[in-house]
């Protein structure tokens, strides 16, 4: 089977009907934009962040070194990398539990979840295959040893959940993304249950966390979506040269895995989601 089309952070469904597919694009980016500020000011921000980020890109080998408290230098370092990008993160919700073998779940904005949730509770990460490839990112997701996961190959999911699977049973925190591809932070998709079958088959709990990209003043930004006709260049362009991102982590209540994958989906989806509107993916999309 081949591999769809990519147009930035979205698979073209074209060949496929039954990937996911958000409806969003460029609008909703605007939507949630906002004024970087004065050229020279931006020019002297975006100069300093980008600085900072070469200086500190040396220091990814060091997460792969096993050594003891290699967590708390991962969740340092990725700290340290949104703040030279000009990200802020502010936890809230229940405690992080120090547990084994835990898969953690969140909705899918951006490139950007990748050091948040590294920042937070880190772990190997299932995503796009193609991710290795891409610059900069592409050494991080080895280093990190990433879960590939050709979303153009329906018969290769169940081998990707056994061995999402296998590290949850050997004690890995593994990170996934449910709704299977990204949306722009105002919109967002459903839970598709696939994944969640890997949480029962290893008999370990999931950790929900809702992720929350918002500009300085507290409304929320769509600055790090990587959507629609999106580059990667162009997603990180307007991180760096926006006046300031804060991404509002919140941590759900831990999830028993139970019996039914379904279940589980639906129960992680709300712990996400909470009070925020869910935007349906067409009918067509939804597969187990």
């Amino acid at each position: 089977m081949t591999t769809p089309r990519t147009r930035g952070g979205q698979t073209d469904p074209s060949e496929h009907p039954w990937l996911p597919r958000a409806s969003c694009d460029g609008s909703c980016v605007q939507a949630g934009s906002a004024d970087a500020g004065r050229r020279p000011v931006v020019w002297i921000r975006t100069t300093v962040r980008v600085v900072a980020a070469v200086l500190l890109a040396p220091g990814v080998p060091l997460l792969a070194v096993p050594l003891p408290g290699r967590s708390h230098v991962q969740r340092f370092y990725c700290r340290l990398m949104l703040r030279c990008l000009g990200v802020r993160i502010a936890v809230s919700g229940g405690p992080i539990r120090n547990l084994q073998g835990v898969l953690v779940v969140s909705g899918h904005v951006s490139w950007l979840d990748i050091f948040t949730i590294g920042a937070v509770l880190p772990g190997s990460f299932v995503a796009r295959a193609d991710l290795v490839e891409w610059p900069a990112l592409g050494r991080l997701a080895r280093i990190m040893k990433v879960i590939p996961i050709d979303r153009g190959s329906l018969r290769r999911l169940p081998s990707v959940v056994d061995t999402v699977a296998q590290r949850l049973t050997d004690g890995h925190t593994v990170v996934a993304f449910p709704e299977g591809t990204t949306w722009c932070g105002l919109a967002y998709g459903r839970f598709r249950p696939a994944m969640f079958q890997a949480a029962i088959d290893a008999a370990r709990p999931v950790q929900p966390l809702r992720l929350t990209y918002r500009h300085r003043d507290g409304r929320l930004s769509t600055v790090p979506a990587f959507v629609g006709e999106d580059t990667l260049w162009q997603s990180v362009r307007r991180v760096i040269t926006a006046r300031r991102t804060v991404c509002h982590v919140h941590v759900g209540a831990l999830q028993l895995p139970g019996e039914d994958r379904r279940d589980l989906a639906a129960r992680c989806e709300t712990a996400v989601r909470g009070d925020q509107a869910v935007a349906t993916a067409p009918a067509h999309a939804l597969v187990a």
